[in-house]
């Protein structure tokens, strides 16, 4: 079910009347609504997929139970070994087994070998990565004994389909998330509206910005060979604002319908282009992912500890993996490798860890450096997207290759679609919604609140109608 969809405009009202209403005298009663709404939810899409995330819920439940009575070491490794090779197992299966396959074959190819080995018609689950990743989280919190299993099925299982975050994050930790399972919720007025805000602030940066920016991402990169340099360099701008709308929009949708239903989730994103260098906007951007491997891959290798090579070889590692998360083809590993080169200088002129307040505090403007810097990291940001959004390797370099051969930059675009001018103002528009309010949590807080709210309900439902219910880009991973 996508949050931009008429279905989902009459679940979530009946499901929060139904919740606060029916069921609210009752924790337990709450928990099960919520358990049976967010399969409904998921199994919207295709009931079968409800297996999976039932049978990852099971092994993870009871594998929880055995870690925390199990004593001699040998034996917990065994059962943490399980649950990794179980859940990893099916994602990389489902996930990556006919790019293995494909890769294997055209790397005999290349030596002229033909080798015929089929492979399968797999539809990939949707949020399988997410869910995966939360469940793994608590069996290896559990395992560290950082955290207490749960003895409650019911809540187990609702901490894993939770419907606002079950699809594309934030990738939820045990420990901050199945707590608030346990406790009595009460509506509060007051998070409720702060909840719907979010919501629909969510809904303009997927709906206006993603959606819009999509028209001529698709119509740039799909007609590449025929376009010129400046052309290009719009296409690559427009997407990094296609992918930033799409995906921090869907995370602020599920952190205002969470608030709705008395629910804590965490912040996902914190104004990622507004980054003075690439260590800080991987502080600011899926900050549930980036975090999940920081604590889970990062820190287990060695971290920052160790000689200069070994951090230099943790770093690759980490974004190379990030990379191969998104998908199974090479552009995103090579997208996580270009993301690691940028990081290497910092690492290496111990630059990573500066920059951890928000930029040009508590001022109107940046300064010029804090510009020129935040400039540069949208420019290396917006050069490995083309990676994230190129078919493939050959596609993404004949791009690259054609904005630094073909140096015309008359304003071809503007024949590509109408209304390029508006969505140029549209954008830039966002970009100072975004500034004047980077240390809030959304533009409609503060000075004309209302005028926003009634612009961007404007801008909805005039774009809205246009709009073909697209999927949300982290869908797919």
């Amino acid at each position: 079910m996508l949050f931009n969809s008429i279905a989902f405009l009459i679940f979530l009202p009946v499901v929060f009347i139904l919740y606060w209403g029916l069921f609210k005298r009752s924790l337990k009663l709450q928990n099960i609504f919520l358990l049976i709404a967010s399969y409904l939810f998921y199994g919207w899409w295709d009931y079968r997929f409800l297996a999976l995330i039932i049978a990852s819920t099971l092994v993870d439940f009871y594998i929880g139970r055995l870690l925390h009575h199990t004593r001699k070491q040998i034996h917990r490794k065994t059962l943490l070994s399980l649950s990794l090779i179980f859940n990893l197992g099916l994602l990389g299966f489902l996930k990556y087994y006919n790019f293995f396959i494909e890769s294997w074959i055209n790397s005999w190819a290349n030596i002229g070998i033909e080798m015929h080995i089929s492979s399968l018609n797999i539809i990939l689950p949707v949020g399988i990565s997410f869910y995966t990743f939360q469940t793994l989280s608590y069996t290896i919190d559990v395992y560290r004994r950082k955290i207490e299993p749960t003895s409650n099925f019911i809540n187990f299982s609702v901490f894993v389909a939770f419907f606002p975050q079950l699809v594309a994050g934030p990738i939820e930790r045990a420990k901050h998330l199945l707590p608030q399972f346990s406790k009595k919720r009460i509506f509060i007025e007051e998070r409720g509206i702060s909840g719907i805000h979010l919501i629909l602030w969510g809904l303009f940066k997927k709906i206006v910005i993603a959606d819009s920016c999509a028209i001529y991402v698709n119509a740039i990169f799909n007609n590449y060979q025929n376009m010129n340099s400046a052309t290009l360099l719009l296409g690559a701008v427009y997407f990094a604002f296609q992918i930033y709308g799409d995906f921090s929009g869907y995370s602020d949708i599920a952190i205002g319908t969470g608030r709705l239903f008395g629910f804590d989730l965490m912040r996902n994103f914190n104004f990622p282009y507004f980054s003075r260098n690439i260590a800080e906007f991987w502080r600011r951007w899926h900050i549930s992912l980036s975090t999940w491997f920081r604590d889970y891959l990062y820190i287990p290798l060695g971290g920052s500890r160790g000689s200069k090579w070994q951090q230099v070889r943790n770093v690759f590692i980490i974004f190379l993996v990030s990379g191969f998360w998104h998908g199974a083809n090479w552009t995103f590993v090579i997208w996580g490798g270009l993301h690691a080169l940028f990081f290497i200088p910092l690492l290496l002129g111990e630059q990573n860890r500066k920059h951890l307040n928000q930029v040009a505090e508590n001022k109107i403007l940046p300064s010029f450096l804090e510009l020129m810097q935040m400039l540069s990291t949208f420019g290396l940001t917006s050069f490995a997207w083309i990676f994230f959004r190129a078919d493939s390797l050959t596609d993404a370099a004949n791009f690259i290759k054609r904005i630094f051969t073909d140096l015309r930059f008359e304003l071809q675009y503007l024949s590509i679609e109408r209304y390029n001018v508006e969505m140029l103002l549209i954008i830039g528009i966002f970009v100072l919604l975004e500034w004047f309010h980077r240390n809030l949590e959304h533009p409609f807080i503060g000075s004309y609140k209302w005028v926003k709210i009634v612009a961007a309900i404007l801008m909805l439902l005039t774009l809205g109608v246009y709009s073909d219910q697209k999927e949300f880009i982290y869908f797919q991973f």
